[in-house]
């Protein structure tokens, strides 16, 4: 009986970690949308860009660890732990793109990633 309520409360802390790193990314997604229009506008907006696209390629990885941590130890479902390796995939075609300087990919692709990371973060 209490390994299965310790189960339980792991299972529950793992998808509330789960919950705050797809919180984290899409708010990291949006904040480079920001930093975008900056980048247009200001003498900053180049280097808040790419201090933003560091911080949310960790948020991809954060996401990916706790799906991973979410599935293993609760046993739940492996799901989530394909949609964080998806984003870490699109992240890292996207940071490609950035330094490549191929906006009419990369811009598009982010609004993709943005929209995407809102729907995971509606479904958890």
């Amino acid at each position: 009986m209490a390994t299965q309520m310790t189960a339980t409360a792991n299972a529950r802390r793992g998808s509330s970690f789960l919950r705050i790193a797809i919180a984290l990314q899409t708010l990291t997604i949006f904040l480079q949308a920001v930093s975008a229009g900056l980048l247009l506008t200001s003498s900053y907006g180049e280097t808040l860009h790419g201090v933003g696209a560091r911080v949310m390629y960790g948020a991809s990885m954060l996401y990916l660890l706790a799906a991973v941590l979410a599935w293993k130890p609760g046993g739940g479902s492996p799901r989530p732990v394909w949609h964080a390796s998806g984003f870490l995939v699109l992240a890292s075609v996207q940071v490609v793109l950035g330094i490549a300087h191929v906006p009419s990919v990369h811009l598009p692709l982010g609004v993709l990633m943005f929209g995407l990371s809102v729907l995971a973060l509606a479904r958890r």
